[in-house]
């Protein structure tokens, strides 16, 4: 992928909202069709069932191998597999299991699907992950971008690699050190349940059947090809694009995470429909940066000295969205600025049950 080159030391600071809502928009007055594809995916629970049993049928598989086999079976296989269900969690994050009426169905099947991961992450993922959508590179409130410590630290190649090593600690760590919030009932839920199922896992399969899966889920979400995604979807390799889709065959084992662009356009589109968006607004995104190899992602990544964690767009919310930034981060952001854009998100979905606006994408239904 051709660009400019990129200051190599700061995040790429702008002063404009986020382009998906107002593309959303325009794609939807062309193709009103699209609306269809919105609602619950059928299919996803039995396919994310069929995961979270296969892995805990390999855990007593596993069991009495060896210990390099054990680690070999936990990149190669225990871990896509795995990182397949964060995934999918993803989705659930978006109410596509059972739809947006039933928000507590899918944070339980969500902390269903976290079984195997091995650490509790469904609930609080999902608390964080709203704000990355609504607001995108915005400066504190979207946890998804790297640290400004992250940004000037992980400078060269060697602790480039080291970073990506450590993903998924930073990703696991950084909400809670950036943007603290207290932990919902949820959460607590969500925690007690995994350490119960990693006892059990531990008393009837052993310390190897354990690990299995949380090395698993460790180093596939590290330096593995399957989460160049992370670097893929929002780090900006061309100047002036802060989200890529990716169409190769990953996406048949990440729940088609790699349409990045179609899915920030239409978040409540389940994963299995973004092909369909493409296909029917494809001359919306055919001419949009695109990435073909998640395995060069990582290589330019690595290689090129003007790329790193800090290689991101960043917003002040100040000037985005010209109101005061919320300090204290225990306090919902009561602005009737932003209602624009909230309205346009969710009346843009058709979203309406006898006139009550369903305010499906902004509220955190984590905690009901």
């Amino acid at each position: 992928m051709e660009n400019d080159q990129i200051s190599k030391k700061t995040f790429q600071w702008v002063y404009t909202q986020q382009p998906h809502v107002a593309r959303r928009k325009i794609i939807l007055e062309k193709y009103p069709e699209i609306k269809k594809l919105m609602g619950p995916d059928s299919h996803l629970k039995y396919i994310v069932s069929l995961l979270v049993l296969f892995q805990i049928v390999s855990c007593f598989c596993i069991s009495s191998l060896s210990w390099p086999l054990v680690v070999f079976l936990s990149y190669v296989l225990g871990g896509v597999i795995n990182h397949s269900l964060t995934l999918a969690i993803h989705d659930i994050s978006h109410n596509v299991v059972f739809g947006n009426y039933y928000p507590l169905s899918n944070r339980l099947f969500g902390i269903w699907a976290n079984l195997p991961i091995g650490v509790p992450m469904s609930i609080s993922f999902k608390k964080y992950h709203v704000e990355h959508h609504r607001y995108l590179a915005v400066d504190y409130y979207d946890t998804d971008l790297p640290t400004k410590f992250e940004g000037l630290f992980f400078s060269n190649i060697p602790l480039k690699i080291l970073w990506l090593f450590l993903q998924p600690l930073f990703y696991a760590f950084r909400p809670f050190v950036v943007r603290p919030k207290p932990p919902t009932k949820l959460e607590i839920l969500n925690a007690v349940i995994q350490i119960l199922f990693d006892v059990f896992i531990y008393y009837f399969c052993g310390i190897k059947g354990l690990m299995y899966l949380i090395c698993g889920t460790f180093l596939c979400m590290g330096l593995h090809p399957m989460a160049a995604h992370f670097i893929a979807e929002h780090y900006m390799f061309d100047r002036g694009y802060e989200t890529y889709s990716y169409y190769g065959v990953w996406n048949y084992l990440t729940f088609n995470v790699g349409y990045h662009m179609e899915h920030h356009d239409f978040p409540y589109i389940p994963g299995s429909r973004l092909p369909e968006v493409k296909r029917i607004a494809a001359e919306f995104y055919d001419p949009l940066p695109q990435h073909h190899s998640w395995l060069q992602v990582i290589w330019e990544f690595l290689t090129h000295e003007d790329k790193g964690p800090q290689f991101r767009v960043k917003r002040d919310y100040d000037e985005t969205f010209g109101v005061e930034k919320e300090k204290n981060p225990f306090l919902k952001i009561p602005t009737p600025q932003i209602w624009p854009l909230r309205n346009d998100l969710t009346m843009g979905m058709g979203l309406r049950d006898k006139g009550k606006e369903i305010d499906w994408f902004l509220n955190d239904f984590s905690s009901k």
